[in-house]
């Protein structure tokens, strides 16, 4: 009996161990967002990074999108879209970078993670464009030492005209200076982009691109 009682005691304190080891591994558990721009001309806005559960979508191919994510996709601007995510309780952590992200350059953002939270998106607008962006739409981080490497082609948010008019493409330090989001309604529904077409005020020769426009690695690191 005394063995017994041994056996289960120190079976028990093992797996208080256990579990407290994993759970400290979880809590120190992170996800390096690599992001190449491979565009010819266009500048990415701040890129915006999440760690969120199975099923977060920022958006579907075929459907109108949010306000927040029209927001980003129309100004670059990711500070609603973050906001939603983060209060909703639908992501454990984003970050946004602190520039924009030029051609042939790439920019490495860390954003926490947990076996609840192992889901990656990632967003940023094209500019100049009207409501072009790039993004990674809640796929499954690397598992242990792995890494992933994905493709971004540049959709289009449908939530406004391409016109290619620099009044109503946001800058500086970009082509254009004009205006970023605004309620107009435009095709209505998300589609891969079909790049500039030299409508407007941009030359297609300089800013056009042909899919994919991003690069995309994802790294799970453990952090202090």
């Amino acid at each position: 009996m005394n063995l017994i009682k041994k056996f289960c005691s120190a079976s028990l304190i093992l797996s208080v161990s256990l579990l407290s080891a994993l759970a400290n591994a979880d809590g120190n558990q992170a996800f390096e967002v690599t992001v190449t721009n491979i565009t010819k001309g266009e500048v990415f806005t701040p890129i915006m990074v999440a760690s969120h559960k199975h099923g977060v979508k920022l958006f579907e191919i075929g459907e109108p999108v949010d306000q927040d994510l029209e927001i980003l996709a129309e100004g670059g601007d990711t500070a609603p879209l973050s906001t939603s995510l983060l209060s909703s309780g639908l992501a454990l952590d984003v970050v946004t970078a602190d520039g924009p992200l030029f051609p042939g350059h790439s920019v490495t953002l860390q954003v926490k993670t947990n076996n609840r939270n192992a889901h990656v998106s990632v967003a940023s607008m094209l500019v100049p464009s009207n409501d072009a962006f790039f993004a990674v739409n809640g796929i499954h981080g690397p598992r242990g030492k792995r890494t992933k490497t994905v493709y971004s082609p540049a959709y289009d948010a449908g939530s406004e005209l391409n016109d290619e008019l620099c009044d109503n493409i946001p800058g500086p330090p970009f082509a254009c200076t004009g205006e970023g989001f605004n309620e107009e309604n435009g095709e209505g529904y998300v589609y891969i982009h079909a790049g500039i077409q030299g409508n407007g005020d941009l030359d297609s020769a300089t800013y056009d691109w042909n899919n994919p426009v991003a690069k995309i690695t994802i790294k799970r690191i453990k952090t202090d």
